[in-house]
């Protein structure tokens, strides 16, 4: 896959959480710019590019921003990343970067993260039905790693405005998901602590995001790629 006008890119997932052990997948996450001149058509260019081996996903810039916006936690990564993990940053991105925190709501911030480790919740518990063999087991553990991390950092994003990437404790993350993998209902009380956590606190965040910076910044992309052909990276 060769998508061009690549913004942002960097390493994400397990790997950028701190996670990962030996044959992990490495997941990499960015950013494109359309050519200005093809959303014009009648025929619009595709929003998002996902390819396997190596995983990648990339979504146009517009599309990310929407997402970002409502408190997707999967891109919200992408702005948030500890420097050595980008492998594409243009000047255009780092603006991006800049304005990060004007994309975050206490609403959207608390719906998403904790909608998405209810998901895990979810997925984990129906897994265990009956004895579980090997790779549900790991499977299990892997969704208790999501539920707490989106537990853990969906809070401090929350309660402070800010996000950490790399957890703090990577190994009470893998104890966690053999507990869970062992009696999937042990998850239920983390995500209950979370939800009250989440009810007791006075979040540091607006009520609505401010679009207004976002808005700012995707007409500068537009702009900027209005003349065909122009590119600011390529990806291969």
């Amino acid at each position: 896959m060769t998508v061009t006008n690549i913004l942002l890119s960097g390493v994400v997932g397990s790997t950028a959480y701190g996670l990962a052990r030996e044959g992990s997948d490495v997941d990499r996450l960015g950013m494109f710019a359309a050519p200005t001149e093809e959303l014009h058509g009648l025929h619009t260019p595709k929003e998002s590019h996902v390819s396997t081996a190596p995983d990648r996903t990339l979504h146009e810039a517009a599309k990310w921003c929407r997402l970002a916006l409502g408190g997707n936690p999967t891109v919200m990564e992408l702005v948030w990343l500890p420097d050595e993990l980008y492998e594409v940053r243009t000047p255009l991105g780092d603006e991006l970067i800049a304005i990060r925190a004007s994309f975050l709501s206490a609403r959207r911030v608390r719906d998403a993260y904790l909608g998405y480790a209810t998901q895990q919740c979810r997925k984990l518990l129906g897994r265990g039905d009956g004895t579980p063999d090997a790779d549900t087991r790991r499977r299990i553990a892997k969704n208790a790693r999501h539920l707490k991390r989106l537990c853990e950092q969906g809070y401090e994003l929350y309660r402070t405005g800010a996000l950490t990437v790399r957890v703090e404790d990577p190994e009470s993350y893998h104890r966690f998901g053999e507990q869970v993998a062992a009696d999937p209902e042990a998850a239920l009380p983390l995500l209950g602590r979370f939800e009250r956590a989440f009810d007791d606190t006075v979040s540091v965040l607006p009520e609505q995001p401010d679009e207004a910076p976002a808005d700012a910044w995707l007409r500068r992309v537009r702009r900027h790629f209005y003349a065909p052909g122009t590119t600011a990276a390529r990806g291969q």
